[in-house]
């Protein structure tokens, strides 16, 4: 990341997720032309859920490294209000998403028996290493991939009228397309309160391209629910 000087730090973590929107358009262009099309959205659907369920407990783990980093640690203060915050905003969303895909007829029991992808774990997973053995900033780069894309009404449309599933299947993404422009700007904001030197950035941007890549890679290889 150049010109650390002349650019908010916000500029450049949105430079570096512009510069993996190829990769994702991409995954995400081949997931619309799957078929099945209502068994490849539902596979989607059951996606989004086994992300959002680990939403909150990666951000509490964060909330408490930064506590314990605190007297040490010039970020852990505002890092730890900044997730704190979060948690009060993305609580209960996975069970929104249960609730959701079980008015489409996909049992709660059913969806919580697939089990996650290697991409899922590896596209998680590596945030609670980077959380518990280097530092919790590297989660903010993961939160301002996952913010930065909230869906359409008009996207939301298509997809429900596609899939021929209801629309109560697609409240949670609709709450997401909502909320999410709401909290890209908070984090935009928490970025540049930071004082991020040079390194905080390059740790920041090796999370948002590993978040890119492995989110790709998870809607890449998923396959229609059966």
């Amino acid at each position: 990341m150049d010109n650390l000087g002349s650019r908010a730090n916000s500029d450049l973590v949105r430079g570096r997720i512009d510069l993996c929107l190829p990769g994702l358009d991409a995954a995400f262009k081949e997931l619309w032309d799957m078929k099945p099309e209502r068994e490849a959205i539902a596979a989607f659907l059951v996606l989004l859920h086994q992300i959002m369920r680990a939403s909150v407990p990666l951000m509490e783990r964060a909330a408490q490294r930064c506590d314990e980093l605190e007297k040490v640690d010039k970020l852990a203060a505002p890092l730890a209000r900044y997730y704190r915050h979060h948690i009060s905003e993305e609580m209960n969303h996975d069970v929104w998403g249960l609730e959701d895909l079980e008015s489409a007829g996909f049992h709660p029991e059913f969806v919580l028996s697939i089990v996650p992808s290697a991409d899922v774990a590896r596209l998680v997973g590596s945030q609670y290493y980077w959380i518990e053995h280097h530092h919790p900033l590297m989660l903010l780069g993961y939160i301002a991939v996952l913010e930065a894309f909230p869906p359409a009404d008009s996207k939301v449309d298509e997809l429900r009228d596609r899939s021929g599933l209801p629309e109560s299947a697609f409240r949670t993404l609709r709450v997401h397309g909502d909320l999410d422009p709401t909290h890209s700007a908070e984090i935009d904001d928490t970025f540049n309160i930071l004082p991020l030197d040079r390194k905080h950035l390059e740790m920041v941007g090796l999370s948002v391209v590993h978040t890119c890549e492995t989110l790709a890679a998870c809607v890449r290889n998923l396959r229609p629910l059966k």
